[in-house]
Formats: C-alpha cells, structure tokens, sequence
C-alpha cells in the first residue's frame, strides 16, 4: 500500500480540473460528432489519426449505441469482409462464420472502438445531450450542450455551446441533429425531397449496401452518418451487421479531413 494519505478533497479537485481542462479545450474543434455508436466511433478514430480536433457527444452513460446487444440481446455482430478489415484494424478479433460472414463479440467491439478513438486522441464526452444546434450564414457551425441528467429532470438550466467547422450526425434512427436543422432553419436537405424522408422496412442487403453511399455533407457543415443516413434518404434498415456503419464513419472522416484541406 502507498503511504499516500487518501483527501476526499484532492479527489474532487483531481476529477474538476481534469474534467474542466478537457471540456475548455473541446469548445473550439475541428468536428464535433454527436452520437457514440459503431459509425460516431470510428468516425472519430480516423478524424483524430489525421490529427483533426475532434469531439463526440453521446447522450447516455454507456457509449457503443446499438452495439451492445448484438441481434435480441444475443452480444454478436456480423460483419462483411470490409467491415472485417476495419475491425482488425482497431485491433478486435473476428472469426469466420460462413464465407463473406464474420462474427465478432460486441462487447470487445464497443471497447475496442472506444479505445481506438481515444487513443487517437479523440475526446470522448457521455451523459451530454446536444439540444440544438449552432447556425450561422446558412451553415452548421456547432452544436448547444447541456447536461443529460438536467434533459431527463426536465430542468429549465441554459445550456453551453461548442463550436465547430463540422458537424456529425451519428444518432441513429432518430436522425436528431437532422431533426433540429430542419424543424428551426431554411436550409434544403441535400435527400430526395429536400426534407428527411424516414426510414424503410428491414432490407439486409440494400440497406447495408446504401449506408455509405447515403454519408453526405446532407447540409452545409454537417454531414450525416450510420443509420441516421439511411433513414434521412429513405433507405432500409439492416439490423446487426455493422460493416456499413464502419464504412460510413470512415468515408465522413475521410471527407470531412479533405475539406478541411
């Protein structure tokens, strides 16, 4: 045991000022991704590789998104042979269940998704719920935080904002930051309707297939990702395979660093 004396005070203080020193220097970022499943997650791995400030918001305790449970809480998912590379790439095991199937634990593939992002360098907030969003010049230029647990009370406590050249909508199904966009701005979504267009029944292999080609700069400065792309373009769902999810994240990444310059 370490003679160090336990001070319940220098606790507090060793969570505040780290906590406070991290949060100050997120308030001004490269990208800010909202949303902390499978497509936010590598998203911010490779925004952060390429040396961009980056940032993801998630709104629950845990981080992973539909991850977790794996197909009726059975903790597997299913990858193609692309998203198998991917996974490797992170350092996660996968096995082979039947040509172009791979198999891989969810639980390691949340932790090994998260640690490859944070190692990357990327900042990684729970319990926060983005609210709103900043616009300026018709342009996304932010997101509006507030703490999740002061949502969930239904508190009426003014919130902070985080600005940012881009904004990644990784929320999934509920398409939120899209949402917000489209019910307080003028801006046209780039969808075939100009509006979102809500997602499509279960199709395993289009929707797989459409994810990435559905991962666009939707509105000036914000781009959308994972299965929030899908259902903004009308496209089908797919269930728990998740190499389209990879896929887009890194195509965001990709782009959003090249526009950047």
């Amino acid at each position: 045991m370490s003679d160090t004396i336990i001070d319940e005070v220098m606790i507090s203080k060793a969570i505040i000022q780290t906590y406070h020193e991290i949060l100050m220097d997120s308030l001004d970022l490269d990208v800010a991704i909202v949303g902390g499943g499978p497509a936010g997650l590598m998203a911010a791995y490779y925004l952060a590789s390429l040396g961009r400030k980056t940032a993801l918001f998630e709104r629950k305790l845990s981080i992973g998104g539909g991850i977790w449970g794996g197909g009726i809480g059975y903790n597997v998912v299913v990858v193609q042979d692309e998203g198998r590379r991917l996974m490797e790439e992170i350092g996660l095991e996968v096995k082979e269940f039947a040509p172009g199937y791979f198999t891989a634990d969810s639980i390691q593939f949340v932790a090994a998704l998260i640690r490859a992002a944070g190692q990357a360098g990327a900042r990684i907030f729970n319990l926060s719920t983005v609210e709103d969003v900043m616009v300026k010049e018709g342009r996304v230029c932010g997101v509006v935080l507030n703490h999740s647990a002061i949502e969930v009370a239904g508190l009426h406590v003014d919130p902070i904002s985080i600005r940012a050249k881009y904004v990644i909508d990784a929320t999934g199904h509920p398409m939120e930051i899209l949402h917000k966009v489209q019910q307080k701005t003028d801006i046209p979504l780039a969808t075939p309707t100009g509006k979102l267009v809500g997602e499509r029944s279960m199709n395993a292999p289009l929707g797989e297939a459409s994810v990435p080609k559905n991962t666009i700069e939707i509105a000036p400065g914000l781009y959308v990702v994972g299965m929030a792309a899908n259902a903004a373009m009308g496209a089908f769902r797919m269930g728990p395979i998740f190499g389209g999810m990879l896929l887009s994240g890194r195509k965001a990444a990709r782009e959003i660093n090249e526009r950047l310059g």
